[in-house]
């Protein structure tokens, strides 16, 4: 039996969401080939010989490519059994099946996947087409087998102040979330559900990856402190295993404030910097959202942090229904006066809110009096602002953005190009350039970074 793991997009991370069903499918005597599209070109001989070929499906911008890659891989192997799985499979399922797709698998989509191979080496699923599978089963997680992907040193890159570079690694203590915020991915397929990975797993995966060269580790749980009674014995463990070894985790603005105490834990066990889903700095926005924290609230959470010697880096959605021109100014106001510039991905200041298949935000009349029909291309029921200036200016930013990051300019001056085009779409004139302090002078290349970061920043 022969199956082919491809992965399209994962956040300039080596993909965990192949690594970990590839042992799962090799422990039970499948042959297993793993691709990942944004580092390497498909591989037609690997495509032709496969029995079963699964592509991964954990966000948006990775499922659009799998489908734009689903008609070569048709064509290369019309015989093999096709299948998506991770979170946006599920919640596209009719779409997914019209475009061909046999098998649906979400959640904790080991142990399914597996058994589907299972089936398939028997020739009992060649034409398998059954309910989509959301699994929730509590499974025996084993170590990763990363054998086969790109090696670490072709993904992203931890930069420090200063400009090293570090290799960087990626793991998943607990997959799922507790919370149901209404804009994200995971509440469709989890639904408040939340499973861990045993910590003796987590550290035999990063074991194997600092000796493939890894120097920091990226937690990619949906909330590393959804669990906190199994996220510091690991980072307890791993601190005494591996001393110089840094990491990064993600944690809500309202787990940070509650577990206040445990930051500087993180910081003593080498925990550079947290990146926290903040969205917004309007705290109606944050209402509707259900965020469960307030604009005054991520401030003191920032502040947390900073005071426990952490790096905070929020990310946002700052173009929504409910975005004016007046809100977006403020945003830009607040990173400024918060000394947040350089903690900011650029993309951060022009990201537009998603509404995929099955998201929460749908139980809000607004929105379904706003949106129209479902997009099957686009994934998304599309949304236009009531105030057509915020779309143009949401359009100038990613242009802004996207010139910006391609042309080597560093965050502070892609953020005053973009504070530039809110106040001209606000009707106002840009500074005049002898008082913008520092922007004409800086250089036309990469900044030195003055926090540390990933430089892979995009997140959708």
């Amino acid at each position: 039996m022969r199956a082919l793991l491809i992965a399209t997009y994962e956040l300039g991370r080596q993909p965990f969401g192949l690594a970990s069903p590839a042992a799962w499918l090799r422990s039970r005597g499948v042959e297993v080939r793993c691709q990942d599209l944004s580092r390497e070109a498909l591989d037609e001989a690997a495509v032709r010989a496969a029995e079963l070929i699964a592509f991964h499906v954990p966000m948006h911008t990775a499922t659009r490519l799998a489908v734009a890659a689903l008609p070569a891989v048709r064509r290369m192997n019309p015989r093999a059994h096709i299948c998506f799985y991770g979170l946006y499979a599920p919640v596209n399922e009719a779409y997914l099946r019209r475009l061909g797709v046999q098998s649906i698998i979400g959640g904790e989509f080991e142990g399914a996947l597996t058994a589907l191979a299972e089936r398939i080496g028997k020739a009992h699923a060649a034409t398998e087409t059954g309910a989509p599978a959301i699994s929730l089963e509590r499974l025996e997680f084993i170590t990763p087998e990363r054998a086969g992907l790109p090696p670490l040193e072709s993904y992203a890159r931890l930069v420090m102040p200063g400009g090293e570079r570090r290799v960087a690694g990626y793991t998943e203590a607990s997959r799922g979330c507790k919370h149901l915020c209404r804009h994200c991915p995971i509440v469709p397929v989890y639904n408040g559900a939340f499973r861990i990975v045993p910590r003796g797993v987590v550290i035999e995966d990063i074991r194997r990856q600092v000796a493939a060269g890894a120097q920091h580790i990226t937690f990619g749980d949906p909330d590393f402190f959804n669990g906190i009674g199994h996220a510091l014995p690991i980072v307890d463990e791993l601190h005494r295993t591996f001393p110089q070894l840094t990491y990064d985790a993600t944690i809500k603005v309202e787990h940070l404030l509650k577990h206040r105490e445990h930051l500087r834990t993180l910081r003593e066990t080498g925990c550079l910097f947290v990146t926290s889903a903040v969205e917004s700095v309007d705290d109606a926005v944050l209402d509707r959202l259900d965020k469960r924290h307030t604009r005054a609230e991520f401030l003191e959470a920032l502040a947390l942090c900073r005071a426990a010697g952490l790096a905070m880096q929020p990310t946002f959605v700052p173009f929504t229904p409910w975005t004016t021109l007046e809100g977006y100014a403020e945003l830009l106001g607040v990173l400024r006066e918060e000394g947040l510039v350089e903690s900011v991905a650029p993309i951060q200041l022009a990201i537009r809110l998603l509404i995929p298949a099955g998201s929460r935000l749908l139980e809000l009349e607004e929105i379904r009096s706003a949106v129209g029909a479902f997009d099957e291309t686009a994934l998304v029921y599309p949304w236009k602002n009531a105030d057509e200036r915020v779309d143009r200016l949401c359009d100038e930013v990613q242009r802004i953005v996207h010139a910006g990051e391609k042309g080597g300019l560093g965050r502070a001056r892609i953020f005053e190009e973009v504070a530039e085009a809110a106040q001209r779409a606000a009707g106002g004139k840009p500074p005049d350039a002898s008082v913008k302090i520092g922007l004409r002078a800086m250089p036309l290349i990469a900044s030195r970074a003055t926090v540390p970061y990933l430089n892979e920043p995009w997140y959708c």
